[in-house]
């Protein structure tokens, strides 16, 4: 049944495409692609007509209802009826309000999935914003992902364009790859789109929250202009600004317009999302996904937060999955990083995650700091009971770590948690 749908949705989306010929963003990366899809949406609408995916919708299912303008109505069969309706309306009858632009993310979680999502929507523009472990058991090794990722770009021709993030050398590596003019952003190295000097601005009051976020340059060429991104914490969140920033210049708009629409900007639920924790606390929601490479980064986010007194920095990790056999060294590499970092405690849920601990003892990080459980739910309760007010909370794993348990158990806001939270839906009650 789902490759039969899978068909009829592949059919649909290149007819309509076929018929409307927007021009199409496309975003892959092994971290970082919902972040720079929401940026650059910030950027572009506002001026101009685009849709981007809701959601996750980032695969074989979720891209072509996107092009439909269609949300998945799970194994409803009155629901998909609808779907194909709503594609058949749009095929016989011309849509006047169909969007210019549609600014697309693209899962590739196995060999293949880039080959069959380009094949269905060709993209005009292609960004690229990291490669790493990300998968890496479906895969094999990390340069068979980079082929994977790599063929968003190497099919987009001369008259296209190629936005990579040239901080992340395996993405670097792909400039000559494409036949594609190449746009590069950076904060660290050399690039046309770059962010320099960060400052992050983390009030711990309720009355402080406009004075939440994250002030650099953006600069472009020899212009610059400051940025301030309104709840944003992350290094990450300046990646996706950056991105954002590409397109608003492939597009036209000047530094102004581009600083102007990242007022609008928010970053997605589950990914370096700052929420309110019970007894004054502060959650750094990170529960979306894990790959090594991102859960480092959200250690060394936390760490860059100044403490205002005596507060505590915990780091709350999930199993890192689909890393194979890399998966013991991965884990512990993460461990020594918190321990490095001097994260104050180390909660840690899952089998995996075991080695997370490892990792951070060996790296010279107190026994008495280290707690382990079995499930999400049990380190939810045991943070409850421990955390006092001030704390931050760094909470991260896998999708099928369900770490957002965690967050729902300890944020301020419980009642709130299917607007805040990711994985929120009935299709996730059981799992």
């Amino acid at each position: 049944m789902k490759l039969f749908l899978q068909k009829l949705l592949k059919i649909s989306a290149k007819s309509i495409l076929k018929k409307y010929h927007p021009e199409i963003i496309g975003i892959t990366g092994s971290a970082g692609k919902t972040g720079a899809r929401e940026a650059i949406y910030a950027v572009l609408s506002a001026k101009l007509k685009v849709r981007r995916n809701l959601k996750n919708y980032n695969n074989e299912i979720g891209v072509p209802l996107t092009v439909i303008g269609a949300a998945s109505p799970a194994k409803s069969i009155f629901g998909w009826i609808g779907v194909f309706s709503a594609a058949l309306k749009l095929l016989l009858k011309k849509d006047k309000n169909y969007p210019k632009i549609l600014i697309l993310e693209m899962a590739a979680d196995k060999p293949g999935d880039m080959d069959y999502l380009t094949e269905m929507v060709k993209p005009n523009i292609g960004v690229i914003t990291s490669i790493g472990d990300s998968h890496i058991e479906n895969f094999g090794s990390l340069e068979k992902i980079k082929q994977e990722k790599s063929v968003l770009i190497r099919i987009i021709d001369e008259n296209g364009r190629a936005v990579l993030n040239v901080d992340d050398r395996q993405v670097k590596s792909l400039i000559k790859e494409t036949k594609a003019k190449v746009l590069t952003y950076a904060i660290d190295s050399e690039a046309e789109i770059s962010g320099k000097e960060m400052k992050l601005l983390f009030a711990l009051s309720l009355e402080g929250k406009d004075k939440l976020g994250i002030n650099f340059k953006l600069l472009n060429n020899h212009a610059f202009i400051p940025v301030f991104l309104p709840n944003v914490i992350s290094k990450a969140g300046v990646y996706a600004a950056l991105a954002g920033a590409a397109l608003g210049v492939i597009k036209g708009m000047n530094l102004v317009e581009i600083s102007r629409a990242f007022k609008k900007y928010s970053p997605p639920n589950g990914r370096m999302k700052l929420l309110l924790g019970v007894k004054d606390t502060y959650i750094i929601d990170d529960t979306y996904n894990a790959s090594p490479a991102a859960s480092i980064l959200a250690v060394e986010t936390l760490a860059g937060i100044a403490k205002q007194s005596r507060e505590n920095k915990y780091a709350v990790f999930g199993d890192m999955l689909e890393l194979g056999e890399f998966s013991q060294k991965k884990h512990e590499e993460v461990g020594r990083v918190i321990a490095k970092n001097k994260i104050d405690k180390l909660i840690v849920a899952g089998e995996r995650s075991r080695d997370i601990a490892r990792g951070a003892i060996k790296a010279g990080m107190k026994e008495d700091n280290i707690f382990h459980f079995a499930s999400a739910e049990e380190a939810g309760k045991f943070i409850q009971e421990r955390i006092k007010s001030g704390d931050i909370i760094l909470v991260k794993g896998s999708q099928g770590a369900r770490m957002e348990k965690v967050v729902k158990e300890i944020m301020a806001e419980p009642l709130r948690a299917k607007e805040l939270l990711v994985r929120q839906g009935k299709e996730w009650d059981d799992k």
